[in-house]
């Protein structure tokens, strides 16, 4: 099982960077050329927003990009540094709960969920008080040989 890890500071122009690698990881694991167009618009969304939620937030932490090659699938987990509401102490702009007031962020924040859950079939989405990650995965060339 090979990983790539990439940390980035969370800057918008970060973004185009994570899509390049991980298109480059996902070609050499063996993700089928027909999808590696959809490999880059989820890790694109997926960073897209752990960069805005970082901004927001007013968190310095690096956003993360995990990249694992496994034996019949290749799987990308995108996480921040934005902690879940109740799981720490109440943050200034900390993810929306119920009493507060949805603001235009959480709008853009479902938009990219709904989009990453477009275009990929194996998506998991889990929060918690250390943030939040998205874990896509998509099987490579091997798992179709095999099946």
């Amino acid at each position: 099982m090979a990983t790539v890890e990439l940390r980035f500071s969370a800057q918008p122009e970060h973004v185009r960077t994570a899509r390049l690698v991980a298109a480059a990881v996902a070609r050499r694991a063996g993700v089928d050329e027909a999808v590696l167009d959809e490999v880059r618009l989820a890790v694109g969304e997926a960073c897209s927003r752990a960069v805005g939620l970082h901004r927001s937030h007013g968190i310095t932490a690096p956003v993360s990009v995990v990249l694992t090659e496994e034996e019949k699938a290749f799987s990308i987990e995108v996480g921040d540094a934005v902690p879940e509401p109740g799981s720490a102490p109440a943050t200034p702009g900390a993810r929306g709960g119920s009493d507060e007031p949805e603001t235009e962020g959480d709008g853009e924040d479902e938009m990219g969920l709904a989009v990453i859950s477009g275009l990929v079939d194996d998506v998991e989405v889990r929060s918690g008080a250390d943030g939040g990650t998205i874990r896509m995965s998509w099987p490579t060339a091997l798992a179709a040989v095999r099946s």
